[in-house]
Formats: C-alpha cells, structure tokens, sequence
C-alpha cells in the first residue's frame, strides 16, 4: 500500500506540519504524565482506525518502558484493572472528546468532571489539546492512507 500523499515533501502540508509539530511537542512536554498522553494517543487511533497512529503509539509507549499487557488493553480498558483511576479519566475524555457526532451535546459533564479530579487545569489543557491533535493527526493519515509497520520509536519527535 502506497500512500496517496507525500505530507512533507508538498510545500504547503511541509509549511502547516512544522507548526502542527511544534504543537505536538509542546503537548509532550506538558505536566500531563507520558503514560497517560501515549494511551489517550493510542485509544483515540484505534477509535479512528488510523494504523500509522496506532502503530507509532504502540512502539513509541513500549520503548518508553509501557507494559504489553496495558497496550494490548487499551481498546477494552473499561473492563481492564491495569489503568489507574487517572487514566481511565483520560481514556474516558479522550472517548467523548472523538465521538463528539455520537452523543448530544458533546462531552458531558460527568465525563469532564471525572477527568478535572484527576488533572490540574495545565493537565487538562494537555489532555483537550492532545486529544484534538490526535483527531486531527488520524484523520491526516486515514484520508492518504499512510502505510503502518514501518514505524521506528521517536521517529517523529
């Protein structure tokens, strides 16, 4: 499978991309924990069936010293016990917040309630931010079918 776009080598994506990257590294290194922003990445990817995502989150979460058992969970991680209450705040935000067309009103309160337990207004700021981004990264990679596999850990940080 060969893309149907070549995002950096087109002047205008390679213009955009430099502020999008620049955003995705001011997320990573946000107070918001590194466990929590690869599962979030990695739960919104699987939502958006976007393979490059899922794999890059994957391999990047493992080489960060993430466990195979909480990878492997993540798309199940409401009947899992490997997620902290914290986590499953975000995983739970990062639910709502990428099906918003699914439920009226968007996401509730009680979601946004749990997770500001949990994350201090920075943290959520993260959160919403990253979860926005991912939606907005899958949605690159769906639409010109970027290839999964290939992936090295860092690769794009």
């Amino acid at each position: 499978m060969d893309a149907r776009l070549d995002y950096f080598a087109d002047p205008t994506a390679g213009k955009a991309l430099k502020h999008v990257m620049a955003a995705g590294k001011m997320i990573k290194e946000s107070s918001l924990p590194a466990a929590t922003q690869e599962l979030v990445a990695l739960r919104v990817s699987q939502i958006n069936g976007c393979a490059f995502c899922i794999d890059m989150h994957t391999k990047d979460a493992t080489a960060a010293g993430e466990t195979p058992v909480r990878l492997h969970l993540v798309a199940a991680w409401r009947e899992a016990a490997v997620f902290t209450e914290a986590e499953r705040a975000a995983l739970e935000l990062a639910e709502a917040g990428t099906r918003i067309a699914d439920a009226a009103g968007g996401v509730g309160d009680a979601v946004w309630a749990d997770a500001a337990k949990h994350y201090d207004t920075e943290q959520l700021t993260a959160l919403t931010l990253l979860i926005s981004f991912m939606n907005m990264a899958n949605r690159l990679n769906v639409i010109a079918r970027q290839p999964a596999g290939d992936y090295q850990p860092g690769q794009l940080h």
